[in-house]
This record gives C-alpha cells, sequence and structure tokens, in this order.
C-alpha cells in the first residue's frame, strides 16, 4: 500500500514538473481571456524561460513580491506542507503564481501610447484584439499633454534575461508596468518577469466546460 502510494506521488511530481501543471486563476487581471476562478493547465514541457515569444499567456512563480524567489513561512506546520507542495507540483508552496501575457522581449523598448492609444514595442504599434477593458483615455488626456491618462507609461526598456508582462485587463491589472502608469517618469519602477521565474505557458481551460460541451458530451 505505501509503495503504490510513493508510486502514485511519484508519478503525480513526475507529470506536474516535466509536462502540465494545473492553476486556478486567482483574478480578473486576464479577463476576458481567462476569468477569475477558471481552472487550467500550463505546459511545462518544452518550454525554455528564453524561447517565449510576444503573446504568449505565461505562468511564473515568485514571492511575496516579484522580485522575491519563494514565500517565507513561519508556522512549521505550514511550511512542511508547502514543501510536500514544492515536489508534487499542486497545493500549497513556497511559491505564488501570476498569469500574465508576454508584451515586451529582451532589449525591447516599451510605451504607451501612440494618437490612438496604442501600445508601442520599438516604436511600433501593437495590435491586441484581447484587450476590451483599456483605461480611458479622453480628450485632453493625450500622452502628451500635462494631465496624461493612467494609460499612459514612458518608454522602458526591457533588461537581458527578463520579460515585460501585463495583464490583457488593462484598467484592472498589478503587471509590470502598473507603478508607471500616468507617465510617471523618473519615478517609474517597472516589474519584470526573469527566465528563471518561468513556471510554463498556458495549455488550455479544464473548468468551466465551454458552452454546449455537455450537449455535445
Amino acid at each position: 500500500m505505501i509503495a503504490r502510494v510513493l508510486i502514485a506521488f511519484a508519478l503525480l511530481a513526475l507529470i506536474t514538473h516535466t509536462l502540465v501543471r494545473p492553476f486556478v486563476i486567482p483574478s480578473g487581471s486576464m479577463e476576458p481571456t481567462l476569468m477569475t476562478g477558471d481552472r487550467v493547465f500550463a505546459k511545462i514541457v518544452g518550454v525554455d524561460g528564453d524561447q517565449l515569444r510576444r503573446g504568449d499567456i505565461v505562468v511564473f512563480g515568485h514571492g511575496a513580491t516579484w522580485a522575491d524567489a519563494t514565500l517565507d513561512e513561519p508556522d512549521p506546520v505550514a511550511d512542511a506542507l508547502r514543501h510536500v507542495g514544492d515536489v508534487l507540483g499542486t497545493g500549497p508552496s513556497h511559491r505564488s503564481h501570476t498569469v500574465k501575457r508576454v508584451i515586451g522581449l529582451p532589449g525591447e523598448k516599451v510605451s504607451c501610447c501612440d494618437t490612438r492609444g496604442r501600445l508601442l514595442v520599438d516604436g511600433k504599434p501593437l495590435d491586441e484584439p484581447y484587450v476590451k477593458n483599456n483605461l480611458p483615455m479622453a480628450t485632453g488626456s493625450e500622452c502628451d499633454s500635462s494631465t496624461p491618462s493612467a494609460r499612459c507609461f514612458d518608454e522602458i526598456t526591457v533588461p537581458a534575461g527578463s520579460y515585460l508582462v501585463l495583464g490583457d485587463n488593462r484598467a484592472n491589472s498589478a503587471d509590470s508596468v502598473a507603478g508607471c502608469r500616468g507617465a510617471a517618469g523618473p519615478t517609474c519602477e517597472p516589474r519584470f518577469v526573469r527566465f528563471d521565474q518561468v513556471v510554463g505557458t498556458l495549455g488550455w481551460r479544464w473548468w468551466p466546460l465551454p458552452p454546449g460541451s455537455a450537449e455535445r458530451s
């Protein structure tokens, strides 16, 4: 019996560290692409931190802040459970996980916005059909005005070994440029996702089921 349990745990750990890993979407920052509470699988297999492409939806791990590698857990019992989660790849662990979309690749310059309110990567506007709820940009709040929209942010260069990531729900996303919006200038403190933080890319949503799937089954 014990041997079977150990084998089951070993197989689970192998799957979640090399193939796919389950996650629950914790917030509305990726709406409408992903909704709060959606159950998804992240693809681990074949995902190298330095091989992501713009537009990839990525799951990355971090501690209390994006810069921290792990979470501190003072309670010894809870800490032990987190160690189990680290090994199994599911349940509580020493890392929080966040889901965002890759926008800026290493060395690229990202800014917002052009005269039509579009995001710029290396000076070229980015087509983003997945953004349905952007920050408002009313007449008189253009990025070169004295009172720029909160959508605006000055040019940010993505450092080597990192990505700039944004949520699809721009009006409600604590992402790479959350501290830079409104053209914060010298006070801007962007956050980046390092290659070694990448867990995987979005594979598929398994719950809730797509509309009509029950009728087809």
